[in-house]
């Protein structure tokens, strides 16, 4: 698991592909929990993902700290 990823996420970064529409984000309920629960957001579906999960999709995608269309750009 990429660290960098993970604490990207853990502080509240998004990480996405505005052009293809993915996201990857920790929602705010799950700030400090034992075992954080990221959304993974696509044009055709949203789902949780354990946070070494989440990491690893994030890697496969690619995806980069973006501006979600809906939430805008968190502060980093």
């Amino acid at each position: 698991m990429s660290k960098i990823l993970a604490e990207q996420l853990l502080a509240g970064i998004i990480l996405g592909d505005n052009d293809n529409q993915e996201y990857i984000y920790l929602p705010g309920g799950e700030v400090g929990s034992d075992t954080p629960c990221c959304v993974f957001e696509s044009k055709s579906r949203r789902q949780d993902l354990p946070l070494d999960k989440a990491v690893e999709q994030a890697k496969r995608l690619h995806l980069k700290p973006v501006a979600h269309p809906e939430m805008g750009r968190r502060s980093y």
